[in-house]
């Protein structure tokens, strides 16, 4: 840490309601061509954080730009097109260290999770990073490095090269503050981000999750709330459904005359999602209903008739078949259901999950449930209520609009290519 305390090096960034500096959208010697641009995604090894990028990049390659990619190989190879350009940028012994942190932080909860997720996660991923995301600028030339919130290596080495960055925010959790009544906490986060800039040569500190050239937001103001507040350079530019193909599913087993709900606690639940699924079970086997559980089907030996458990779905194009979900609050499965206009149960489990779960419940379009502790008649009743109580129904299809009118992937692509 180059010997200097903590305190000595403690970070003054901006907070996100405070004046960022305003974005001058150039970069100097760069001279404009035939409008072909060379955009670098810097993204985290975690599904979910590629799959919006995935649609943004495509529009971009549509438009005729080049876009590269920076990341965990393996992770971006299952995810992106044959023959995508991708420079490795994380070596397999961290991918190994990854494995292990992530079985650790399914067991942890509140601050320890999003502690854990800093130390154990976000700034040693950053490290891990910095070496193959320089190599990827030095060798792809970018114009734009597009970054995602937990990849702290992209806006470090694009400021080291003097090059625009626009930063990915696949979760709206930090645009309300999670943290403002922990101002403590708060602190300490940013002491992080800014430990690790000094730790890279950057002493002129900046917040790393929140551009000052372009955030691109994937959600709107009838999701998060009032956006008015926030700069100019804030783009809300709604959810991008960028979900590789599905798999094979059994769509003869939907009964068009019933109800269908999806129950899905995305990747990383840990055993208590066992607990969850088996109460989830219990609760709509006697209901007039049809589930689709995605999970294991070891966790659920004897399902009852109405209950379809599959390892994986297609989810993008299942939810056009569904009545309602029951999810852990993850963005991506929120906003993918409020997209096709679904009234939602969410049990929030860890980090940004509850934050979501509270701009489902103030946007009307949804209940929440304790996830650790909900039994089956509780989550009968939240789950009854929204597929028969037509407010929440409309609450959804109101998100839904809004979503299509901020403009997606397009309205993006937009936006990075004022950047060049």
């Amino acid at each position: 840490m180059n010997g200097r305390s903590s305190k000595a090096r403690r970070v003054r960034v901006p907070s996100l309601l405070g004046d960022l500096p305003a974005p001058d959208g150039r970069v100097a010697g760069r001279e404009a061509d035939s409008g072909r641009r060379r955009f670098l995604f810097v993204v985290p090894p975690l599904t979910g954080h590629v799959n919006p990028t995935v649609a943004v990049a495509s529009e971009l390659s549509r438009r005729g730009h080049r876009v590269a990619w920076a990341g965990h190989t393996p992770t971006l190879e299952g995810l992106l097109k044959p023959g995508s350009k991708i420079y490795p940028a994380e070596d397999e012994a961290f991918a190994a260290h990854v494995e292990q942190a992530r079985r650790h932080w399914t067991t942890l909860r509140g601050p320890a999770a999003l502690k854990f997720l800093w130390d154990g996660f976000i700034i040693p991923l950053g490290h891990a990073m910095m070496p193959g995301v320089q190599t990827a600028i030095e060798r792809f030339r970018p114009d734009v490095v597009v970054c995602d919130q937990q990849t702290l290596a992209g806006p470090v080495a694009a400021r080291l090269h003097d090059l625009p960055w626009a930063t990915s925010a696949t979760t709206s959790a930090e645009f309300t503050r999670p943290l403002a009544g922990m101002p403590l906490v708060e602190e300490w986060v940013r002491d992080q981000i800014g430990e690790f800039q000094l730790d890279h040569g950057i002493e002129d500190l900046l917040d790393l999750r929140f551009s000052d050239h372009l955030v691109l937001v994937f959600s709107t103001a009838a999701l998060i709330g009032d956006t008015s507040i926030f700069p100019d350079h804030f783009a809300f530019v709604g959810p991008v459904l960028g979900r590789p193909p599905g798999n094979d599913f059994p769509w003869e087993w939907l009964d068009e005359d019933r109800p269908s709900v999806l129950v899905s606690l995305g990747t990383l639940n840990g055993p208590a999602g066992e607990r969850f699924f088996q109460v989830a079970a219990e609760a709509v086997k006697d209901m007039d209903v049809q589930a689709v559980f995605v999970t294991p089907p070891g966790t659920l030996p004897d399902p009852p008739p109405n209950l379809l458990v599959r390892g994986h779905v297609p989810q993008l194009e299942l939810l056009e078949r569904m009545s309602a979900v029951i999810t852990h609050g993850g963005h991506n499965t929120v906003v993918e259901a409020l997209a096709n206009g679904l009234p939602l149960v969410v049990a929030p489990i860890r980090d940004d999950q509850p934050v979501i779960a509270r701009q489902v419940v103030a946007s009307g379009a949804g209940l929440t449930v304790r996830f650790a502790r909900v039994r089956a008649e509780e989550l009968r009743e939240a789950l009854h209520r929204v597929l028969t109580e037509e407010a929440f129904r409309s609450a959804a299809d109101r998100v839904r609009r809004s979503f299509a009118e901020a403009g997606g992937a397009g309205q993006a692509a937009d936006r990075l290519e004022k950047l060049t």
